[in-house]
This record gives structure tokens, sequence and C-alpha cells, in this order.
């Protein structure tokens, strides 16, 4: 059999509608991480369809717990060769709360609904629509072929949505279990809905409040205004101090010294652009010399996610006496993760704002990851997906938003590649989160080629101990 034919075999079984029926089984599933009394249908996500699946396709299950971790984890494996090339691959099963009264009408987070020529449904594009992508490329595969000719791995988590608990001490534990060559998983958006595109790592991400208590209480604004300091306005100042009117960020440790030359040149013909429905780009904010591109894939952005003084509802004539703000700063590799908070201390300190209390919110943070775009893999995977699509694959240095790869690069060692199946404006993590069925298509096409090119043989050199 040949590439081909496996290619074909995968795109017979979406246009049979098979793919969408294990999907819609898959959406159907509650599996919102964020809500304890999913406890039941996080596990069950695993154990009554995952599992079976993976077992179908001749690999052996292991359920693995950790106890910082909510749910349980799936490991499954095939390994028919020691010598062969083995790669991991990761997907999660939860998602994000469902806001079900939020959708529109017609449409529920817990059904795959067609509607104007897309499928919507929570998780379609977050991450059960691209990790059932990848497993059913691997069954073409083997269907064609009769064998993968490579070794597979597979992790599945519940609990990304809220920050990964126990991934990385599960991988701690387990570093011979996952050892592998490579990452390959799905996840995040392509650069365009239309563009193959792969990522080679994530920004990091670092979550954290600022926070001003200043008194007991509210006080009457014309007795006391101009005699009590305003939380809201030191606040503000404070926020001002860190970034530009324009958005630059004025910390020199938070941001790289330089951009390496491989980044500038994988982005130079990276355009970014949400659709139709995506938000106009605004051309004068952030770093002064950069493009879109390298602002989003390869510099660092700080935002206010949210700020509070006084009653916003019912405001009232008093000076508040409490003002609070959660910020976010996404960060790529050149900066040191350790110095990042107390880079941000020292700094408020030296702008006359020590009365601002800083707090993370997350136990860990997502580190920032960057394989090398001149990786020989890296050119191994473009190459192929090239080849399936009759297109040129952006590369991206590293997806703009976070993902634990950190976890991959760091604690396993090993080269990650990243082929998402989603686009800018799936509405990832809101109401009517929805893909166009041609995407998950052609990602089950790519991936049906680019396994079936790993299986083949011609691969880069293995570089083992």
């Amino acid at each position: 059999m040949t590439r081909a034919a496996a290619i074909d075999h995968a795109d017979a079984f979406f246009a049979s509608g098979g793919f969408r029926d294990r999907l819609s089984r898959r959406i159907a599933m509650p599996t919102e991480s964020q809500n304890p009394e999913r406890a039941g249908d996080l596990a069950g996500y695993l154990h009554a369809e995952l599992q079976p699946a993976f077992e179908s396709m001749g690999f052996a299950c292991r359920t693995l717990t950790h106890p910082k971790a909510r749910a349980p984890f799936l490991y499954a494996e095939r390994i028919e060769d020691p010598a062969l090339p083995t790669v991991l691959g990761y997907g999660h099963g939860d998602v994000i709360r469902g806001l079900d009264a939020e959708w529109h009408e017609g449409l529920s987070p817990w059904a795959l609904t067609e509607s104007e020529g897309r499928w919507y449904g929570r998780g379609i594009a977050d991450n059960k629509g691209q990790h059932t992508v990848n497993m059913e490329a691997l069954r073409s595969v083997l269907e064609t072929r009769g064998k993968l000719g490579f070794n597979a791995k597979y992790l599945v988590e519940m609990g990304e949505e809220t920050g990964s608990p126990g991934l990385r001490q599960l991988c701690e534990a387990n570093r011979e279990l996952f050892a592998a060559d490579l990452l390959i998983a799905s996840d995040g958006p392509r650069l365009r809905a239309e563009r193959p595109t792969v990522f080679l790592g994530a920004r990091g991400g670092l979550n954290f409040d600022m926070t001003i208590e200043a008194r007991e209480g509210g006080h009457h604004s014309g007795n006391w205004g101009g005699l009590l300091s305003n939380p809201g306005i030191q606040l503000a100042h404070a926020i001002a101090s860190i970034v530009s009117p324009t958005g630059q960020i004025r910390i020199p440790a938070w941001v790289p010294k330089e951009l390496p030359a491989s980044v500038r040149r994988v982005l130079a013909d990276c355009e970014v652009d949400g659709g139709a429905e995506g938000p106009q780009i605004d051309p004068d904010w952030g770093e002064p010399g950069l493009t879109p591109a390298e602002q989003v894939y390869g510099w660092c952005s700080f935002e206010v996610l949210a700020f509070k003084t006084g009653n916003p509802e019912t405001p009232v004539n008093a000076i508040p006496p409490r003002a609070w703000a959660r910020c976010q700063l996404r960060f790529v590799v050149g900066v040191d993760t350790e110095d990042l908070l107390p880079a941000l201390r020292r700094h408020l300190d030296r702008q006359g704002f020590p009365m601002v209390k800083l707090t993370l919110t997350r136990e860990t943070m997502f580190k920032a990851t960057r394989l090398d775009p001149d990786d020989p893999w890296v050119r191994w995977a473009v190459e192929s997906l090239a080849r399936t699509s009759g297109k040129k694959p952006a590369v991206l240095p590293n997806l703009g938003g976070s993902l634990p790869n950190d976890i991959f690069t760091e604690v396993l060692g090993l080269r990650t590649i990243w082929v998402p199946h989603s686009y800018p404006s799936c509405s990832q993590h809101a109401p009517n989160e929805h893909l166009p069925p041609e995407l998950l298509r052609e990602g089950l096409r790519l991936m049906a080629g680019l396994y079936w090119d790993l299986g083949a043989g011609e691969v880069p050199a293995l570089e083992r101990g």
C-alpha cells in the first residue's frame, strides 16, 4: 500500500460520517475540569471513550494518577520495535465550562451541531477535535500499512484547562515510561484557517494580582477627598509604569535582548489575520519595529485582564479602600523565568509603589519553550505537510498562547512539534466554539501523511544516549 492510499483512507472515513459520529460522542460528554461535579465525566471520557479506541488499534493502556491531579491520566503505547523511532502524542479531554445559556439559539455545548457550514460544540477546537484527528490518522496508517512503522506512545490528561495539575510530577516520576524521540501533538490555532501550520513551542504565561489595601472601609469623597490616597488612582499609575501608552513593556527583564535570526526568518512570511470575524490589529500597539507576527510569536506582552476599585455596579461618592487588578505576562524564550515577579517588585519599588502587593494566581506557571526552526525534524515535518497539502506551511517558533510544553522539553527532554487543527476565530473558551469541517478534514489528511512518513524510515537521524 502507498502513502496516498493511507491519506485516501482517512479522507474516506471523514466523508462517510464516521469521524463526525465519533467526535459527536466525545463532545456529548461534559468534561468541564473546573466543575467539581464532573469528576465522573472526566474519568469516563478516558475509560469509556478513549481507552477502547486505543485498544482497538493494538495499544496497551493503563491509568495513571497523581495526588495533585483531580482526574486520572490515560497512557497508551504500541511498541513495534525498540530500534524504530518513538513518538509521544499528547492531548487533553477536559474542556472549559460549557456556558450553556450563552450559546446561540439552537446550539448546545454538548451536541455537535452543524450550522451555516460550521460544526459547533464544546471541545471541538480545544481539544477533542484535535486529538480525535490524530488518533484517526494513526488508525488510517495502521489499516493501510498493517503496522505503524514506528513506536507510538500517547498521554491524555483531564486537567489542562485548570493548569495541568500533577502533569509535571507525573512526567518526572515516569521519565522512562514516556521516553521518546520527539513529541508530535495538536492544540491551539493555525496561523490562518487555510494555511497548515507548525509551531515549535509556546510562550510562557505568568498570571498575577496587583492589589492595594489602603484602609478599612470607604470614606466620603467630599469630606476626605484630597486628604486620603485613592488606591484606584495609585494602581492605575503603577500599571502605567509597566507599559507605555502604546503597550511597550518598560521592564527590561521582561523582554528578550533580541530576536534570533532563525525566528525572524520563519516569521517573515507569516501574516496575522483572524479572518472576517477577527479583530482588527492596532498597528501602533506594542514593541516598535516588530511585525505583527514578531509581536505575537517572538516577543512578550503584558495585559490587564480585569481591574476593580470601588463598586462598579453602583458607584457611590466615597474614596474606595481597595484596588485590584488581574494581570498577565506572556513571555518567550530569552527571559529569566525566575526573575519575572522579582523584577516587577524592584520596578514598582523604584517607581514609588511599595504599597502594591503582588500575588501569583497559580501554583505554577507555564514556561516558554521553542525548538530551533532550523532543526532537521522541523524541516522533515514541514516537507511532509507541504507534500500532502500542496501548500507552504507556516512555521511559528512558538504558539502565542501557553501550553504545558515545558514539561515535555525540560522534564522529558523532547523535541516538540505541534500541528494545530483549529483557527484563530474558533471561539475557543467562549460560547459557540466551532470549526469548519473542511479544516478537520484537511488535518486528518495531513496527519495521515505525517504518520505514514514517520513509519517510512526517511527521517532525521535519531540521537539516543
